[in-house]
């Protein structure tokens, strides 16, 4: 009771910086259709309906192919770029999107717990001083896709939204909601996870990767696969030294089940509420944006 006490004094702050980071430009995209509460893909009409964001706005992903707002040539320098902008990287051969200050951007790869502008990963990168650049798609994961957007290995690889240009200082990689849903096994999503941090270490050598869990309730509570899938991703972390923020009980942990829109997904007072934790614990791991710690991460790459 104490931590739900606790937690309630720090709502209100949070949901003003829900607010804030919705307010700059990320409207979330179209929800997926898929089965309310049964994985986190966004139920129909969830988070209200929206207007596609334009492709190439900031902190949007873009499909592959699109022209974002601007395709300038490819000899004029990604430093005088306008944001939204699309460039082809010549040391990765992938397209990249430019962001107006990739040196404060914290890179979030997510499913619909990170997708909407008010969620919880966005708000607590938001409190830790960062700017979000959301690469993702509700109904993906390590493994699963929606059927238009690859897991996040294969959306990466093939372009289905794109990383900023540049160098930012931190990644965050959350989810696994749907892969526990749609049957996953324990191989399959480690052998992508351990391809993803690959890929996002030869991209950004200097930034620090972090992973976030998938939010469920406790093992004695129901939280059944989503908790295991929790558990297997807190492996695979440590496995490569990533600080990694477990949820796998949180809802329960911190009786949120009563702040949920759904059986998987918050409602906007439960993002802001879980948006205080995970910054807290963010914070703990020296993540906070111009930390030493953060420092010290990069220097060591």
């Amino acid at each position: 009771m104490r931590n739900a006490s606790a937690l309630s004094r720090l709502v209100a702050p949070m949901i003003a910086v829900g607010i804030l980071v919705g307010g700059c430009g990320q409207p979330p995209s179209p929800r997926t259709g898929g089965t309310t509460g049964s994985a986190d893909v966004g139920a129909p009409g969830l988070y209200g309906a929206t207007a596609p964001a334009p492709a190439g706005a900031p902190g949007e992903p873009m499909a592959a192919g699109s022209n974002g707002n601007t395709r300038l040539p490819q000899s004029t320098a990604p430093g005088s770029m306008p944001a939204g902008s699309v460039y082809r990287n010549p040391a990765s051969g992938r397209n990249e999107v430019v962001v107006e200050d990739v040196a404060r951007t914290a890179v979030l790869i997510g499913d619909s717990q990170s997708e909407p502008a008010y969620s919880w990963p966005r708000a607590a990168l938001a409190s830790l001083g960062y700017t979000v650049h959301f690469c993702g798609r509700g109904g993906t994961g390590f493994v699963a896709s929606n059927g238009k957007t690859g897991n996040y290995i294969d959306a990466l690889q093939r372009g289905d939204w794109l990383l900023p240009y540049g160098s930012p200082p931190l990644v965050l990689i959350e989810g696994g909601g749907n892969d526990a849903s749609r049957g996953a096994t324990d191989q399959q999503i480690s052998a992508n996870a351990e391809r993803l941090i690959t890929s996002v270490r030869q991209r950004y050598p200097g930034a620090q990767l972090a992973m976030v869990g998938t939010l469920a309730r406790g093992t004695s509570d129901g939280g059944g696969r989503r908790t295991e899938v929790d558990a297997l991703l807190g492996t695979v972390a440590a496995r490569h030294a990533i600080p990694f923020v477990g949820v796998g009980d949180w809802l329960t942990r911190y009786n949120l089940t009563r702040s949920m829109a759904d059986g998987v997904h918050m409602n906007p007072e439960g993002h802001a509420a879980l948006g205080v934790l995970l910054a807290r614990r963010l914070d703990d791991y020296g993540l906070r944006y111009g930390s030493s710690g953060q420092a010290e991460s990069a220097a060591t790459r």
